[in-house]
């Protein structure tokens, strides 16, 4: 279900903490672009910087995080609404010397949506030629075919709760491999009954690890624990460390 101005996510409109960037209503309800358009060699970057990884298998290796500005999608969950258009164009080569100044062995490409920017691939296949250990998170919701083999490809699979169920793009999970993962957000009760389906229907475990992370303030962890617990799933459960330590900021 789209979103309204009445119940845009009270993240992307309200006063933020320092550090922070809220998105306006006119940005939000601005019709996202499916791709943006960068030159040979350039890319659109909205924020480089080193953390600790808070996410997927990876949860808590030193990382440089390469943000990408743009994201067809509007996931009423979304915590990084300012990467929609927020953004400066860079040579790709530029951003490889931005990360190599942290000196650190993993590099994580994100966004918004990364996939949106073709020459994307070429930044993540620069970052396997220069040895790093590259992932690359994405909504599930464009092809991965393309991505470098090399990368770690954490999708999403869209669950009804986050209003872009109907932009999964099924067919990506045919390419997995154990070398990648498959992450759903979860907000509720029924969208736990949800992924669990898709898990089990789809034998998704039996392909790559599985991720089940609950919507940061929508969910409580002790309930998505328990229904993981009693229904004995296969799956990882994850919590956001980044914002456990730091609380819901940019840069971290």
């Amino acid at each position: 279900m789209s979103q309204t101005p009445s119940s845009l996510p009270a993240r992307w409109t309200a006063e933020s903490p320092a550090g922070t960037l809220p998105l306006t209503r006119m940005d939000a309800f601005q019709k996202p672009s499916e791709f943006v358009r960068t030159r040979e060699n350039e890319i659109r970057i909205n924020e480089i910087f080193y953390s600790l990884q808070g996410e997927s298998s990876r949860v808590g290796l030193p990382t440089v995080f390469v943000r990408l500005t743009g994201c067809p999608l509007r996931c009423g969950y979304c915590d990084t609404a300012y990467a929609f258009h927020e953004g400066k164009t860079r040579q790709i080569d530029d951003v490889l010397s931005e990360v190599a100044s942290y000196d650190a062995r993993h590099v994580c490409v994100t966004g918004g949506e990364p996939l949106a920017q073709k020459t994307c691939l070429t930044l993540l296949t620069k970052l396997c030629d220069a040895g790093y250990s590259a992932s690359l998170e994405t909504s599930g919701a464009l092809d991965v075919s393309a991505v470098d083999a090399r990368v770690s490809r954490i999708v999403d699979i869209k669950t009804p709760g986050s209003g872009e169920v109907a932009r999964n793009h099924w067919a990506n999970l045919d390419i997995l491999n154990a070398h990648d993962e498959i992450k759903f957000v979860i907000t509720s009760a029924a969208d736990y009954e949800w992924a669990r389906n898709k898990l089990k229907q789809r034998r998704l475990h039996e392909r790559c690890p599985v991720l089940f992370s609950p919507a940061f303030g929508e969910l409580d962890y002790a309930d998505l624990a328990a229904w993981v617990l009693r229904d004995r799933l296969p799956v990882r459960m994850q919590v956001q460390l980044h914002k456990v330590i730091w609380g819901e900021r940019r840069g971290v």
